[in-house]
Parts: structure tokens; C-alpha cells; sequence
């Protein structure tokens, strides 16, 4: 499924209406209904419930209204509150005020202390609230109006179902300022916006309905550059191993690991290229640990470097032998726990630019290359990189403060200057590839905020390079999975080895959706 900017989708709906001659209020009516449906569902019924209806001055105004229409049809006793200039109003939503007023039901204009003392009391007595204020056009800072009116609602504590995005939170960012609406449930309506899955604003959304309302799946599929990484898109993710596969066929793929105080990153990593099915893996890590991973790594075959101190690899024999390695591996993973020691730097460096195999850097190996896109430019095939945003950070020269509201423009300016695969991993993994396109994971959970579960996602995705051309998305999907079902079982007692074992059971869940050739 495409995930739409605000531009995106509003040139969708006016194509939709002056190409393809789908009336505006046609597009309404199947968004109030929508509306009306969602918290019908929730509420278990709405005959005899007190719903109050919030609507602005626009279009999603508009959707809000018509859902009312819906409810008090269905014997809901319906109080509407109207936000915003009376001089702005859009064509549509008069219409359905007209409708309204036809029926009988009153609207009220929030604009004096008598108005607000009646939604005060509205509320109190209120089963659920429809948010209907604000749409996807909305950025920058709240009115004081609207501030005022979110802040209300948020303080009642009522089932509140948004239209479209909770008022407050920016569609194409997830950014909010001094408020949003808390919604128990969000009706996207058309496409999903890339505001409900990047935080803060994805903590608004509550649970998240989808419908198209009605619009042609032409256009919704059209010339869109982020998409969602959901189950329908995992069915083209992993073809089914034939029968005549054996462990040279399955990928042979090389850990370069590892460190004094850092022996736990280059296990995870190289257990779970292991449970992704790899079928040969090689731990490259510093002479001295080398028996902690002799005894600890029954399945994974180890290869002992030289040091420049003990726990610590650089110098030219290292980088010799992890050449030679390379000769006979599919894949090259570098970095978890691997140290940033100047030597241990240049050999990172030295490595990327001489291999012509798929390279994945994570964690230490890209710390050399931060503010150096020309560098990692010399790579022979395009590499990926798995920062999380203190990485990104890093890459970019930004703060993080700035970096998150603006995560998926970002990420892709990532993919394009360093002309890599970035695999961007916060609470909402973003995908970035080099033409611009970006993948947008909401898998995962809060109790992965964890140390290790990074390196899980750096050995999935080495594990997977052979078996797949979709490496970097299936990894992101099979180690989300894999965190959801740890989770079930461990909630925030979770552990990065949790998911790593959990990665077998993902990769089963994806046999059982089934594959699709696409």
C-alpha cells in the first residue's frame, strides 16, 4: 500500500473529481459513512448515544457532518460544534450544513463564552467524540481556537474517532506542537498518510482503519514514492527454497564483529543471519575473543584477525585476511560492536572500497564515513547502511531534534547522497534506496527498545542476501515480526536474543501468507 503526502493525496482527490467527474460531495458521502461505520463499531451501537461532532471550517469538516447525518439517522442524539471562519467555509461542507439544518439538527458556531460553556457541558455527557477540525492540509502551529478545543476533548477522556489524521498532528511529518487529538481511533480515508506512522504523531492515532472511499485504485497507485511494508507487500519478499538447495546455495556471508566488552553484538548478528537461513556464516572478530565465540557459537564458523591491541582489529594482516574471506562469501556484513579505533576505522574504510561484494555496514563501520558520502561513494555495488537516528545524525550533520520531524525527506536525501540503502531504525523503521523511493515499516513495538535488537536486524538482513533481491525490507519485516511475537510472551521484560529466536516463527508466518512473484 502507497503511504501519501498531504499534495499527494489532494492532487489524487481533484483528479479523481476532474478526470474521472467523481463528485466531491460523492467522495463525502463515502467518508461520513466510513466515519459513521467506525464508531458505530466501537461504541457497539449507536442508538441513544450522545455524540458530539467537531467540524472546521473544510472539507474534513465537511466528512464530520455527514458522518452526524449517519449517526443521528441511526438514533443518535447528535450536538455539532463549528470551528473556524465562517467566510472560509468549502462549498461541500455548506451543502451538508443545509442538509443538516433541513433535518432539523442544530449547529452551533463556537465563537462566544455561551458556546463554549454548552461543548464544556456537551462533552461531559458525550459517549464519543468525532474530530473533524483540522485535515491533512494542517502545519505549522495550532490556532488558538483549535488549541483551545483539542485540549478540551484530550481532558475528557471520551472515545474520540478522527477523520483522516488527528487534528494537530502534521500529515507528512507526524510532527505536533503544543497539542493533538488523543484518538482511539483513526479513519485514514483514501491512502494512509506518512504522519500516522512517524512519531510523535503516531501516538495520536489510536487504532488505524483504511478505506479508499471510493476513489479509482489507479490513482492511488500512481506516482507515490513511499509505500508501507505491510503483509501484502511481504508475499513478494521470499521465494520458497528449492528442493535442491544445500549450505552453498542458502548465502555464505562474513561478520566482520566484535570487540573488548563487545562480544554480545557479533553474536547476535551472526545468530541471526543463522535463523534467517543463511546457509554458511563466518564471525571475522579480534584473536583474543575468538575462543568466547569457539564455545558460544556452536553453528557459526569464526575466523581470528590480527589486533592492534588486545580485543581490537586494524592493521594491514587483518585487512588481508578479510579480503581473502571475501573471495568466497555472497555477503559482507561489518560493524555491530566493532569498535572506533582510528585503525579499526581505516580498515572499515579500506574494505568497503575494495570488495565487489553486497556490503552491509551497521553501528561502528558507519561512523567513518560520517559527512563523507564521496568516500562511501567508491563502493563497488551500493551498500546498506542500518543507522538508528543518533547514526542518521551523524551522516546527515543534523540534530536529532531536527532530524526526526522531517525523518522520511531526510532518509532519502541519506539514500541519495551516499548513494546507499539506508535503513533508518527508530520506533518507525524508514527504508531509503538511491532513486527515491521509500518503505515505511510499523512493525515493532515499544518493549525493542533494547540494546541488541539492531543487531539482529543487521545479521537478518545479511542473512537474507543471498536468498532474496529484497534483503534490507524482508529483514525490517521479519525482525518487526519477530519483536511483535517476543513481546506477546516477554512485554518489556524483552530481550534482543528474544527476537532473534522469534525470527524463525516470522519467517513462518510469512510461509503461511504465502509468496507472491510480482
Amino acid at each position: 500500500m502507497k503511504v501519501a503526502l498531504a499534495k499527494q493525496m489532494h492532487a489524487i482527490d481533484k483528479s479523481a473529481i476532474e478526470e474521472y467527474g467523481l463528485p466531491e460531495l460523492s467522495l463525502m458521502e463515502s467518508a461520513g459513512h466510513r466515519v459513521f461505520e467506525a464508531t458505530k463499531n466501537i461504541l457497539g451501537g449507536v442508538s441513544k448515544k450522545s455524540i458530539c461532532i467537531l467540524a472546521g471550517s473544510g472539507n474534513n469538516g465537511g466528512d464530520a457532518l455527514t458522518a452526524a447525518r449517519y449517526l443521528s439517522n441511526a438514533g443518535a442524539r447528535v450536538k455539532i460544534f463549528l470551528l473556524g471562519d465562517k467566510d472560509h467555509r468549502t462549498a461541500s461542507l455548506n451543502v451538508q450544513m443545509r442538509i443538516l439544518r433541513g433535518m432539523g439538527v442544530e449547529l452551533q458556531q463556537l465563537e462566544s463564552d455561551r458556546a463554549w460553556e454548552r461543548l464544556q457541558v456537551t462533552l461531559r455527557f458525550s459517549d464519543a467524540v468525532i474530530d473533524g477540525i483540522l485535515g491533512t492540509g494542517f502545519s505549522g502551529q495550532l490556532r488558538p481556537a483549535a488549541l483551545r478545543l483539542i485540549r478540551l476533548v484530550n481532558a475528557v477522556k471520551k472515545i474520540t474517532v478522527s477523520i483522516d489524521i488527528p487534528s494537530g498532528v502534521e500529515a507528512d511529518t507526524g510532527a505536533v506542537g503544543e497539542a493533538a487529538m488523543q484518538a482511539d481511533c483513526t479513519v485514514a480515508l483514501g491512502l494512509p498518510k506518512v504522519g500516522h506512522y512517524i512519531c510523535p504523531g503516531a501516538s495520536y492515532v489510536g487504532k488505524l482503519l483504511i478505506d479508499n472511499i471510493g476513489l479509482p485504485a489507479e490513482l492511488l497507485s500512481e506516482e507515490i514514492h513511499q509505500t508501507l511494508v505491510d503483509d501484502e507487500l511481504a508475499l513478494t519478499f521470499l521465494p520458497a527454497r528449492p528442493k535442491d538447495s544445500h549450505k552453498g546455495t542458502c548465502g555464505k556471508i562474513l561478520i566482520v564483529a566484535g570487540s573488548r566488552g563487545m562480544t554480545g553484538a557479533a553474536s547476535l548478528a551472526a545468530m541471526s543471519a543463522m535463523k534467517v537461513g543463511a546457509g554458511l556464516v563466518t564471525l571475522a572478530t579480534p584473536e583474543s575473543l575468538n575462543p568466547i565465540y569457539e564455545v558460544k557459537l556452536t553453528e557459526v564458523m569464526t575466523a581470528p584477525l590480527d589486533e592492534i591491541k588486545q580485543g581490537i582489529i586494524g592493521g594491514d594482516k587483518a585487512s588481508e585476511k578479510i579480503l581473502d574471506l571475501a573471495e568466497n562469501v555472497d555477503a559482507i556484513l561489518m560493524g555491530p560492536g566493532l569498535g572506533r579505533e582510528r585503525e579499526t576505522q581505516a580498515l572499515v574504510k579500506k574494505i568497503a572500497a575494495e570488495v565487489d561484494k553486497p556490503l552491509i555496514l551497521d553501528a561502528d563501520a558507519i561512523y567513518p564515513f560520517n559527512g563523507k558520502a564521496d568516500e562511501l561513494k567508491t563502493c563497488k555495488q551500493i551498500p546498506i547502511l542500518t543507522p538508528h537516528l543518533g547514526e542518521l545524525s551523524a551522516l546527515l550533520d543534523i540534530p536529532v531534534e531536527k532530524l526526526r520531524p522531517a525523518l522520511v525527506p531526510e532518509v532519502r536525501r541519506a539514500a541519495q547522497e551516499y548513494r546507499a540503502i539506508i535503513v533508518a531504525k527508530c520506533e518507525t523503521t524508514v527504508v531509503g534506496y538511491p532513486n527515491g523511493e521509500i518503505f515505511i515499516s510499523p512493525l515493532g513495538n515499544s518493549a525493542m527498545a533494547s540494546g541488541g535488537c539492531g543487531d539482529v536486524l543487521a545479521g537478518a538482513i545479511a542473512g537474507l542476501m543471498k536468498q532474496t533481491p529484497f534483503a534490507p525490507l524482508t529483514g525490517v519485516w521479519l525482525q518487526g515480526t519477530a519483536g511483535n511475537f517476543a513481546a506477546q510472551e516477554k512485554a518489556e521484560g524483552l530481550i534482543a536474543s528474544d527476537v532473534m529466536e522469534n525470527l524463525p516463527a516470522a519467517i513462518k508466518k510469512l510461509r503461511a501468507i504465502g509468496y507472491k512473484n510480482s
